[in-house]
């Protein structure tokens, strides 16, 4: 991944230099093409069906050397699905991948190979995410080659419960500051169904306090607990909620105040969040009225399978599991990358467990747990 040029260079402070390591680290743009084209297309395509609302003409740089901040409701109470989904659709539709962002995520989702989907390695950062650190943040502003994404509810929005879908948590007051300090917009877009990928499912704090202990943001407690216990794939399961993006209307946020970073204060910091946090509110309520009535819409489920039978079971999601992990043997372990998983092909499902013996775990009532829980924390950060 290329640096910022020589002139850009001189302008970044040291400490972020030093960071800019970032920028390549683990983003493997032939891993995200390959994992799209390979699965998440299929899954979209069927048990998904993603749809763009507004980004026709796709927002540009208001500042050709600031990367854009595009921002995003949680869905809450389920695994981060409907990001990927958003920026795999993204990948798709945009003729220029320096448009696609980059997203800035919770660290937890990295900490431990547990919270990578189906326990493949890296797989978030290979993706392009960063960690969402105050470093990371600052350094990903001078970053060139891409915008950027993230969720400024943080993982209160993560664990909000369905009974909270889509009240917008309080915002993290530092996209409010480095868009007022770099001077580059906001681009909000909402994320609407995402809560029914896991629905009605609660949180507790409590509960969420002791699982941040063991490296997870939260624990859903709702009908899927049970079976997350019974069969361990369910950890990382999706109901097929219709995942709709809605765009909305740009926000300048230096426009908002008169005054530099430097002589806000933390209080005004918060006013200026609340702020933004007003308006995503109401063009999310709006987005929610117009396309959050009829979240799942069975017909057309049933239509898209009728119409991609021939890649059975692979679109329904006891079957990921061993799809991801024939993915990554090919990608990571044999380094193929131009590659067809032949999905049409009569016994793909059983080649792949017979290939991936470790799969069967996923399928293990309560036990299965145990290798699961070995290979995920080994060599974990948590609580470092």
């Amino acid at each position: 991944m290329a640096l910022p040029s020589s002139a850009a260079q001189g302008q970044v402070p040291p400490l972020l230099q030093a960071n800019q390591h970032i920028y390549s680290d683990y983003f493997d743009e032939n891993f995200v093409e390959t994992l799209d084209r390979t699965i998440l297309q299929l899954l979209d395509r069927v048990w998904f069906r993603s749809e763009l609302i507004g980004f026709e003409n796709f927002p540009q740089r208001n500042r050709p050397d600031r990367p854009l901040l595009f921002a995003s409701n949680h869905s809450g109470m389920a695994f981060p699905w409907d990001a990927m989904v958003a920026l795999s659709h993204l990948w798709r539709r945009l003729p220029r991948l320096r448009d696609l962002p980059r997203p800035l995520s919770a660290p937890m989702l990295s900490q431990s190979v547990l919270m990578n989907p189906f326990l493949l390695k890296n797989f978030w950062k290979k993706c392009g995410c960063v960690d969402a650190t105050t470093l990371n943040f600052e350094t990903m502003m001078y970053y060139q080659d891409h915008n950027l994404m993230l969720y400024p509810e943080g993982v209160a929005g993560i664990g909000k419960g369905f009974n909270r879908k889509y009240e917008l948590q309080r915002l993290a007051t530092s996209i409010v500051r480095l868009g007022i300090e770099h001077r580059t917009d906001i681009i909000p877009f909402y994320t609407i169904n995402g809560e029914y990928l896991n629905p009605y499912a609660y949180s507790w704090d409590w509960v969420n306090r002791l699982s941040k202990k063991i490296g997870i943001p939260f624990i859903p407690m709702g009908p899927i607990l049970l079976m997350v216990l019974l069969q361990p794939w369910f950890f990382y399961m999706a109901f097929p909620a219709r995942l709709t993006f809605v765009l909305g209307g740009r926000i300048r946020p230096y426009e908002l105040t008169a005054k530099t970073t430097s002589e806000l204060t933390r209080p005004e910091y918060e006013a200026l969040s609340g702020q933004i946090r007003a308006k995503m509110q109401e063009e999310l309520d709006a987005a929610v009225q117009q396309y959050g009535q009829r979240p799942y819409r069975w017909r057309e489920l049933w239509q898209r399978i009728r119409e991609n039978w021939r890649y059975f079971p692979f679109f329904l999601p006891w079957a990921w599991p061993a799809l991801f992990r024939e993915f990554e043997r090919q990608y990571a372990r044999k380094g193929h990358h131009d590659f067809d998983l032949k999905l049409r092909s009569p016994g793909a499902y059983w080649r792949m467990l017979w290939r991936n013996p470790f799969t069967l775990t996923f399928f293990i009532p309560v036990l299965g747990w145990i290798p699961i829980a070995i290979r995920g924390y080994k060599g974990h950060r948590i609580n470092k």
